[in-house]
């Protein structure tokens, strides 16, 4: 659900800056410096700023966005002034402004992009912090892993991923993994954390082949991300599902998905269409509509932000509004123009606090549009999954965090088991899990910016569940 964060909200990618500063001996840029971005109370990225001092007396400074797995960014133009501080980014149209207290080392400041100004704080270190994913496994692995390629005939693309499985056997099990929403590449790569990486290798290495592979236009997959739907999605899912019968190593009456987030959509969606898969496992899959989940999760994540109550009330007004005018027309230009006109009416009676947050207006309502207007978007707020699960007849085991605040389980998981039983399907299994968020990582608020700071990629509980449950269905 990384796409659903991100509605209202700014993605904030770094590029690399150069600095060019006069030199001040006693007031020494020279070395690492390191903060952290929140942005909009959802997202919280640690930034590093890597100064060193030339031949010349300037500064040059590379940077780091840890979490986002971005090493080493060139940068490209800064001004010292006295004690101030400002760095324009124009490629990306940001800027980093702050002023240099020399004595404590620290540089307050904000970052400006896209129309949103957002804190951050800067100190001097002696080493950056470094991110630790003591779960992710690394080479050599004690099982077979290839790099592979397949087509989606009816799309006319080629996609590419990575299919492992045991040393030893044959007839193996095998699931394909499906990931969220948003583009994802084969490990589900997100805030330094691979939690498909993580599934595989522990899947693997208890018996079972797995496929996992880049969604369409991201990293080695052919296909336009932007323009495609959910179903579009579940197409490229039934190819990998073809793909896999063509393998000598697979049983092809053990074939099996494992989505999560809205992949959780994707895999009841494409077993209704292929009566050989053999199982379906959801994690974090919803089981109410898009447009329930929006606002669902918008107030719990408010909520756990110590947002006030009247602002989310005011929040949700403004988000439905929003979604019924897209639900509204097939038209998007008819969609953009009530749109437009619906916010300038709400930012003429904002208070200076309100438009302060949002930055300059004209930047912030392109930013969202760019992902309300989408084919991807219109069709997520109006799918209900309720009548595709009613016709699932393959095993199901549903799982969901106990603190999952973007898919909240008590809402999805008696939805599923309703549609199910509704369906006359007897055979599954549903789970809340203590103490997990929507990552299936043992949080302790479940708030999306704990996500980064959580050293946990997957919970060996939720590992197990799932592995227990396979070998229950499949063996």
């Amino acid at each position: 659900m990384k796409r659903f964060i991100r509605l209202f909200a700014v993605v904030i990618s770094f590029l690399l800056i150069q600095l060019n500063v006069s030199a001040q001996t006693e007031k020494d840029l020279t070395g690492i410096w390191e903060g952290n971005l929140v942005i909009n109370q959802t997202v919280e990225l640690p930034i590093v700023f890597k100064f060193v001092e030339d031949d010349e007396g300037n500064y040059e400074c590379k940077m780091d966005s840890p979490s986002q797995g971005a090493k080493d960014i060139p940068t490209e133009s800064v001004t010292l002034i006295d004690d101030s501080i400002i760095v324009d980014v124009k490629v990306i149209a940001g800027s980093y402004n702050g002023v240099i207290d020399w004595e404590s080392s620290e540089i307050t400041g904000k970052w400006n992009q896209s129309g949103q100004s957002f804190d951050l704080v800067i100190n001097k270190v002696d080493k950056a912090t470094s991110i630790n994913r003591p779960q992710e496994p690394k080479e050599p692995f004690p099982y077979n892993s290839e790099d592979v390629y397949f087509e989606n005939v009816p799309d006319s693309i080629t996609l590419a991923g990575t299919f492992t499985y045991p040393k030893e056997g044959s007839n193996f099990a095998a699931a394909i993994l499906i990931s969220g929403s948003g583009p994802q590449n084969r490990n589900e790569e997100l805030l330094g954390h691979k939690p498909f990486l993580v599934l595989s290798d522990h899947l693997t290495k208890n018996g079972y082949a797995v496929l996992r592979f880049d969604d369409r236009g991201v990293a080695e997959s052919e296909g336009n991300f932007q323009s495609a739907t959910t179903e579009d999605f579940a197409k490229d899912v039934l190819a990998a599902v073809e793909y896999l019968k063509s393998r000598i190593e697979i049983d092809m009456k053990k074939i099996g998905l494992i989505g999560h987030s809205e992949g959780g959509l994707i895999a009841p969606m494409a077993a209704v269409q292929n009566d050989d898969i053999a199982f379906i496992v959801l994690m974090a899959g919803p089981g109410i509509s898009g447009e329930e989940i929006l606002l669902l999760q918008s107030r719990l994540i408010q909520e756990a932000s110590g947002t006030p109550a009247e602002e989310i009330k005011k929040n949700l007004e403004f988000s439905s509004k929003i979604y019924q005018e897209i639900k509204s027309t097939d038209d998007m230009a008819i969609a953009e123009k009530q749109i437009k006109d619906f916010f300038w009416k709400e930012y003429m009676e904002m208070t200076e606090e309100e438009k302060e947050k949002i930055g300059d207006p004209e930047t912030f309502l392109n930013m969202q549009l760019r992902v309300a207007l989408t084919p991807w978007f219109k069709f997520f707020l109006e799918y209900n999954p309720a009548p595709t699960l009613e016709k699932v007849k393959c095993p199901v085991l549903a799982i969901i965090g106990e603190k999952d605040l973007q898919v909240p389980p008590k809402e999805n998981l008696s939805a599923i088991e309703k549609a199910l039983k509704k369906g006359g399907n007897k055979d599954y299994t549903l789970k809340e899990l203590s103490g997990l968020n929507h990552l299936s990582q043992t949080a302790d608020t479940g708030s999306p910016i704990e996500y980064a700071k959580i050293e946990e990629t997957f919970s060996p509980v939720a590992l197990d569940i799932i592995t227990n449950w396979l070998n229950k269905t499949t063996k």
